[in-house]
């Protein structure tokens, strides 16, 4: 079983670290931060460079402590938070991932939640500093408010189309 939530914080963390590193550099396929400034502005976020470097940020850091088993709980509760706010982007495409839907960060939320509530492992530092098995009342908590915080995100941070845009779309549908 150790060896399994190895695996599996190594390939999820290190993923989510990737994401955020493609947000504010130009590594791993990334635009540098203006690109991901731009990404943000373009999926109609409020924020700029701050938006695109706290989400980057969000998801390097989540991403570290997952794989590292460290925190997991928090750790965990942040990824799911960076991970919402991209479901939500992509929910007007549907579910499936081939048409750029929200299945991918739907099975990085859930796994988050998972090595929440599994705990992270022998083989992580929450066990060498002792701190594992977390306790009920700190591992709900934080699976609740991390798709919380990213719903929450995505109300406050997220503007309306423009007049003009919302002619677009209805042009486009039509």
């Amino acid at each position: 079983m150790d060896a399994g939530l190895l695996v599996l914080r190594l390939v999820v963390g290190l993923l989510i670290v990737g994401h955020g590193v493609q947000k504010v550099s130009f590594r791993l396929g990334g635009n540098g931060l203006a690109g991901g400034t731009e990404e943000f502005r373009r999926d109609g976020f409020r924020g700029g460079r701050l938006t695109a470097s706290v989400a980057g940020a969000s998801q390097i850091g989540a991403g570290l402590f997952l794989t590292a088993g460290l925190l997991t709980p928090m750790a965990a509760m942040a990824a799911m938070g960076v991970m919402t706010v991209a479901g939500t982007v992509k929910w007007s495409k549907g579910l499936w991932v081939q048409n750029d839907g929200y299945e991918y960060p739907t099975v990085l939320v859930v796994v988050s939640a998972a090595l929440a509530l599994t705990g992270p492992g022998r083989w992580s530092l929450d066990q060498a500093l002792g701190v594992t098995p977390w306790p009920l009342w700190i591992v709900l908590p934080a699976i609740v408010a991390g798709p919380v915080s990213g719903l929450l995100t995505r109300v406050v941070l997220h503007r309306p189309p423009a007049a003009t845009e919302r002619k677009q779309y209805a042009q486009a549908a039509e």
